[in-house]
């Protein structure tokens, strides 16, 4: 009898500590905690794992998570939007696939009394952030990229190499991806001021919208269109960009002398383990960018004062500690 009283006793417990939990983030009032996660690109590897990590967050925390993919499509995201405030959900995690949507987002979650934050990509007016961001210090990360390029640069003589030139990958359009090439660009003049883009003409671009396909195409154009390169140094504002690019130097058989640095290292162990010429990339994690933004997002439910700007840190990956590094 004791025992059953005692395991009763746990299983109320349980159930009471739950329901502080879902309670201590209830914003709406109705006893549960209900979060939506609505990303730009859903089904690329990055935003599942961050998803993945929000979700156990919030079922940690007692509440149900609702994954929404907008496919780069504004009006899918508007939609999710509406979902989640019919679905009584108390706050939402998002990265919106268009920027210029920022104050119409914030302003629909304010008029369904439902708490925001931005995740990777800002909500943002006139570079002014309008609701609490996660994601990465990008112009460091950005910085550390080229470091690595330019040290295999110098270690393989490739500076006064005609054949040698540089390509960055840009996202033009997306405020967190801005940052990233700039201090991609930086770094590199900084080393190496003779790759200025009214200099000796080694030095690339390639605009595309983030997709694997878009950033194939965008390089496939920079490459074949100038064959006097045959070694290509590439970086960039996102790690499927650049596996694009990886295919397109393959295609065009000039990736053995040529070096990417990818963004993120959410998918260089295939690439590492086959040899490709993506050999390097800065590892952030999009495991940290889920949970805290989920954490972010109980704060601001809860009333708490949140800083607006939180960034995770970064590491250069190679295929010689990329082991140590990802586990």
């Amino acid at each position: 009898m004791k025992k059953i009283l005692a395991l009763v006793l746990i299983a109320m417990l349980a159930i009471g500590s739950c329901a502080f939990a879902e309670a201590l983030h209830d914003k709406n009032g109705d006893g549960k905690l209900i979060v939506y996660g609505i990303y730009k690109a859903g089904d690329q590897t990055w935003f599942i794992n961050e998803g993945e990590a929000a979700r156990k967050t919030v079922e940690e925390a007692g509440g149900e998570f609702y994954y929404e993919d907008c496919l780069m499509d504004g009006s899918k995201m508007l939609d999710a939007i509406d979902r989640a405030y019919s679905n009584n959900a108390d706050g939402i995690v998002i990265c919106v696939p268009d920027q210029t949507m920022s104050q119409n987002v914030v302003d629909k979650c304010a008029e369904y009394g439902i708490a925001v934050v931005a995740a990777d990509d800002a909500l943002e007016v006139n570079g002014e952030k309008i609701a609490p961001w996660v994601g990465i210090a990008g112009y460091d990360i950005g910085s550390s990229c080229a470091e690595w390029l330019c040290d295999y640069m110098d270690a393989n003589s490739l500076v006064e190499d005609e054949t040698c030139g540089v390509l960055i990958m840009t996202m033009s359009t997306v405020s967190s991806c801005v940052p990233r090439t700039d201090g991609e660009y930086d770094v590199l003049i900084a080393h190496f001021p003779e790759f200025t883009d009214n200099g000796n003409g080694r030095l690339f671009y390639a605009d595309y919208d983030g997709t694997t396909e878009k950033g194939n195409t965008a390089a496939a154009a920079v490459i074949t269109g100038n064959p006097q390169i045959t070694k290509w140094m590439v970086m960039g504002a996102n790690e499927e960009g650049i596996i694009g690019c990886v295919r397109a130097l393959e295609t065009n058989g000039v990736d053995a002398e040529s070096a990417c640095v990818g963004m993120g290292a959410y998918l260089v162990v295939e690439e590492y383990e086959k040899g490709s010429c993506l050999r390097a990339a800065p590892y952030f994690s999009d495991v940290a960018i889920g949970t805290y933004s989920v954490n972010t997002l109980f704060d601001v439910i809860d009333g708490n004062d949140v800083e607006m700007e939180t960034a995770v840190p970064a590491e250069i990956t190679t295929p010689e500690n990329y082991h140590d590094i990802l586990g």
